[in-house]
C-alpha cells in the first residue's frame, strides 16, 4: 500500500499554493495556541470520488483515506467523505509548526498547503521593583518581564488608572522572545497604597497582568484646629483651647508647641497635642506653632493669636489658623486650615477705623474752608469808581467822558477857593 501511495504522489510542489483555476482542493492556514488542538480540513469543491490524503511538513503520509500509516497518536480523524478529510492534532507544540499538504488524487494530481503557526503565550510575568519603599520626590526604577513568548509581546504600563511609557527591549532565544519593559516613576504622597500594574497584549492570551503597590514615606501634614472659643472672638480674660493634629508615613512621633519669635508665656499649658491657656491677656498675643516630625522630616502649622477687648463684638472675617509649607515641595500636598486672622482681622478693622477719621477731618477742613473764601469774595465783590470818573458813564466817547468827568477842565474852576 505505502509502495502504491509513493508511486502515485506527485511531483513536489506540483499544484502548491492557493487552489488556481480548475483547482477542486480547498483549505485554510490554522493559527493554535500551544498545547490546543489545531484542525486541518482537505476539502473538494466538485468530488469525483478521487482519493484524499493528507502528509505533514516532511511529507509523510498523516492520513490516507481514512487510514493513518503515521504512528502519532496526536492525529485523529475528525470527518471522512468522498468531500472531506478533516483530521486534528491534540498537543500542538512548536515543533508541529509547518506547511500541511492536501493532495487529491486526480489526472493530472492536485495539492495544496495549509501553515499552521503555533503561538506561546509568555511563561513568566515579573514585576521588580528598584526599592521596595520610596520617599516622596524620589525616581525608582521598576520592570516587567515577559519570558519565552512567540511572538514578542508588547507590555503596557499603568498606575491606577493611568497609562504609563514604558521602555521595552526584546531578546530572542531560538524561536522564544523575551520583553522587558523599564518604567522610571517620580513617586509623591499621593502614590503610596496605588497600584502599579504590567499588562500583556499578546494574540495568545487575555488579560495577563501583574501588579505592585507601592509603599511611599512621606512628611507629616499638620493641622492646628480652636476648640475653644468655637469659631469666636479670643478675649481678654477668657480661655483659648487648640489641638494639633499631625500625619504622615510614617506616623509622626515628635509633636511640640512653641511660641515663634518669643518665649512661651509661662501660664500656657502644653499637653501632648493640645494648647490651653486659662485666662487670655494681651500680653499672649503672637504665633504659636505646632510642629511635627518623623523619618522623612519636618512640617508645621501656625496660629496667629490676637486678643481682643472684653467688649469687642465684632467678628472677625476669619480666625487664627495659619499653615505654611516648609518647602515649595509641600505646596502640591499642604493641607491648608482655615485661614489667617486674629491679630490680622483686628489690624484690618484698626485700619479702617483711622482712614475713616482721617477722611473726616480732612472733608471737615475743606469744608470750613469752601465758606471762608466765599464769605470773603463775596465781600469784596462790585464796581469801584473814583471821584474824578463821576459824570464819565453819560459821555458818548472817551473824549466827552474827560472833559465830562468830575475834575475835567470844564469844572476845573469849581475847585478854586476863594477867600473874603
Amino acid at each position: 500500500m505505502l509502495a502504491w501511495l509513493r508511486h502515485r504522489s506527485p511531483v513536489p510542489g506540483s499544484g502548491v499554493g492557493a487552489a488556481g483555476d480548475g483547482q477542486n482542493l480547498v483549505t485554510e492556514d490554522v493559527t493554535v495556541v500551544e498545547g490546543d488542538v489545531a484542525t486541518i480540513s482537505c476539502r473538494v469543491k466538485n468530488s469525483d470520488d478521487s482519493v484524499i490524503q493528507l502528509l505533514n511538513p516532511n511529507r509523510q503520509t498523516i492520513y490516507f483515506r481514512d487510514f493513518r500509516p503515521l504512528k502519532d497518536s496526536r492525529f485523529q480523524l475528525v470527518n471522512f467523505s468522498n468531500s472531506e478529510l478533516r483530521v486534528s492534532l491534540t498537543n500542538v507544540s512548536i515543533s508541529d509548526e509547518g506547511r500541511y499538504f492536501c493532495q487529491l488524487y486526480t489526472d493530472p494530481p492536485q495539492e495544496i498547503y495549509t501553515t499552521i503557526t503555533v503561538l506561546v503565550p509568555p511563561r513568566n510575568l515579573v514585576i521588580d521593583i528598584q526599592k521596595e519603599i520610596a520617599v516622596e520626590g524620589e525616581e525608582i526604577e521598576l520592570n516587567c518581564t515577559a519570558m519565552a513568548s512567540r511572538p514578542a509581546t508588547t507590555i503596557r504600563w499603568f498606575k491606577g488608572n493611568k497609562e504609563l511609557t514604558g521602555k521595552s527591549e526584546v531578546e530572542q532565544w531560538s524561536d522564544m522572545y523575551t520583553v522587558t519593559s523599564q518604567l522610571l516613576l517620580k513617586v509623591g504622597r499621593e502614590d503610596d497604597g496605588v497600584p502599579v500594574i504590567c499588562l500583556v497584549d499578546h494574540p495568545a492570551v487575555k488579560d495577563l497582568q501583574t501588579q505592585r503597590y507601592l509603599e511611599v514615606m512621606y512628611k507629616p501634614q499638620v493641622r492646628v484646629s480652636q476648640n475653644y472659643p468655637v469659631q469666636g472672638l479670643t478675649r481678654e480674660g477668657e480661655p483659648l483651647e487648640l489641638t494639633c493634629a499631625a500625619f504622615g508615613k510614617p506616623q509622626p512621633t515628635d509633636m511640640r508647641w512653641l511660641r515663634v519669635d518669643d518665649e512661651m508665656p509661662q501660664h500656657v499649658v502644653v499637653s501632648g497635642s493640645n494648647l490651653l491657656i486659662s485666662n487670655l491677656n494681651k500680653t499672649d498675643n503672637g504665633t504659636y506653632r505646632c510642629e511635627a516630625s518623623n523619618a522623612v522630616g519636618k512640617s508645621h502649622a501656625d496660629y496667629m493669636l490676637f486678643v481682643y477687648d472684653t467688649t469687642a463684638t465684632t467678628e472677625p472675617a476669619v480666625h487664627g489658623f495659619t499653615q505654611l509649607p516648609n518647602s515649595a515641595e509641600e505646596l502640591d500636598y499642604g493641607d491648608l486650615s482655615d485661614s489667617r486672622a486674629g491679630e490680622e482681622g483686628a489690624i484690618r478693622s484698626v485700619d479702617h477705623a483711622v482712614v475713616g477719621g482721617v477722611v473726616a477731618v480732612v472733608v471737615f477742613a475743606m469744608l470750613c474752608l469752601l465758606i471762608i473764601l466765599g464769605r470773603y469774595f463775596a465781600r469784596h465783590k462790585g464796581t469801584y469808581f473814583t471821584h474824578e470818573a463821576k459824570g464819565a458813564d453819560d459821555a458818548a466817547d472817551a473824549d466827552t467822558a474827560i472833559i465830562n468827568a468830575e475834575g475835567g477842565q470844564n469844572n476845573s474852576e469849581e475847585k478854586k477857593e476863594y477867600f473874603i
